[in-house]
């Protein structure tokens, strides 16, 4: 029997429930939350939305904890409980106006910035090794001292730096690739050069960080699968090596698996983050009533605040923290896929890279899979140059998920709806 055009189709989710069958798959889809999620993923700005949604969730935590890690040292040191959740709310304040301009900066902008930025870093890396200027803390040479409270860590700009520098060169050098003198040079060198500088400063760390940009760089172009396993055996020597000529390093690597074994030697820091962790139990102490931070936890406001964010809040909270990054994580490796050009690939490759394998070292010391090696949780933890230098970073890969495709249509299309709105008489509207 044929249905002529002017007869009235029966709708399919009603013909269904009548005979008995069951819905076409397209149609299930898009009546569950799977298919809002997937409409809502499918919009142009979502990346967008979602990159300064998340940043906004991790800064809000992040000053909410810092606050509460904070207190007891902040007493002690200032006679203050609230000194340093101040400071760190200032600095989040000037952040916050560089964060949006950074996602409003266009490619062709950051491309020119990336030259500048690189010898920006060098120069404030060498300074970081003259005596008088440099300052060492926790055993670690790699602050500029500028009197008073202001200190500036220089290695936090060379990861930012390397990102542009990296993605530039090799957007410059894309048709020559397939030549390993043009896939290495000058990358490697430069580079392996920021790295040695910060090494002379004994920030481990903070080197791994920038050797898992430089991987991410080249994975991204296509790199032969052997020069990553070159690149492997070389980081594990200079790990070994490194570690091997320090006590204190070789003290926590030996016992990071077992630090209740010398929980009042090098284990103490260890074992404390995992007695918070265990304190806390599925929902936590409740916020403000942590324990460790009273003098047991060293750091506890820095590297160790997923240490008291596990107690305060309890397993639901640190399982929301991972939650968030890797959000982040897929919102910018969503911005890398569905770039239209080099550069912006490679430039959100290298933020993902830095913020995801930083948050994941961060949070397996404190759990005790990785060895402590004193950097702080992106965006959560307490301090200035790493706050600022992470708030730019997310900045510029909130301006490169606006470049994805329709995204500016989108934009545009928003403005003149607003302007529309603000200026129609309201008869109009």
């Amino acid at each position: 029997m044929t249905v002529t055009s002017g007869t009235r189709q029966e709708p399919a989710q009603r013909r269904s429930e009548r005979s008995g069958a069951p819905l076409p798959r397209s149609t299930e889809a898009s009546s569950g939350w799977t298919g809002r999620l997937g409409h809502a993923l499918d919009r142009p700005l979502a990346s967008y939305h979602l990159v300064l949604g998340v940043v906004a969730l991790l800064l809000v935590l992040g000053l909410v904890m810092v606050l509460s890690a904070s207190s007891v040292v902040a007493q002690e040191e200032t006679a203050s409980s609230y000194s340093l959740f101040v400071t760190q709310a200032i600095l989040m304040a000037v952040g916050l106006p560089v964060l949006w301009i950074a996602s409003r900066t266009s490619v062709p902008m950051w491309r020119r910035l990336a030259y500048p930025a690189l010898l920006g870093s060098v120069v404030l890396l060498v300074l970081v090794q003259i005596p008088g200027i440099g300052v060492e803390v926790n055993g670690n040479r790699n602050w500029l001292e500028f009197g008073g409270p202001f200190r500036l860590q220089p290695s936090e700009a060379a990861k930012f730096a390397l990102i542009l520098f990296g993605a530039d060169l090799l957007t410059r050098k894309r048709k020559l690739l397939g030549q390993w003198r043009h896939l290495l040079v000058p990358l490697l060198p430069i580079g392996g050069a920021l790295i040695g500088l910060i090494l002379l400063g004994r920030d481990l760390g903070t080197a791994m960080i920038l050797i898992a940009i430089l991987l991410s760089l080249l994975w991204v172009v296509g790199a032969p699968l052997r020069l990553f396993a070159a690149a492997t055996v070389a980081v594990a020597l200079l790990f070994v090596s490194f570690v091997a000529t320090s006590p204190t390093r070789l003290a926590r690597v030996t016992t990071f698996m077992d630090p209740f074994a010398s929980l009042q030697g090098s284990g103490f820091q260890g074992g404390h983050s995992q007695l918070a962790l265990a304190t806390g139990g599925w929902w936590g102490l409740g916020l403000g009533a942590s324990r460790q931070k009273w003098g047991t936890l060293p750091e506890a406001h820095t590297d160790f605040i997923f240490a008291i964010i596990g107690e305060e809040l309890g397993l639901v909270g640190t399982l929301a923290v991972l939650t968030l990054f890797g959000l982040l994580t897929y919102a910018g490796l969503r911005v890398a896929s569905r770039a239209t050009d080099s550069f912006t690939r490679l430039a959100a490759s290298g933020v993902t890279a830095w913020i995801a394998v930083q948050a994941v070292v961060n949070v397996g010391a404190v759990i005790g899979l990785l060895p402590i090696t004193g950097i702080p949780l992106p965006l959560v933890s307490y301090g200035g140059s790493a706050l600022l230098s992470t708030m730019l970073a997310v900045g510029m890969l909130a301006s490169l998920a606006r470049q994805e495709p329709g995204a500016a249509e989108a934009l545009a299309a928003r403005r003149r709806t607003s302007l529309l709105g603000v200026f129609l008489p309201t008869r109009a509207r």
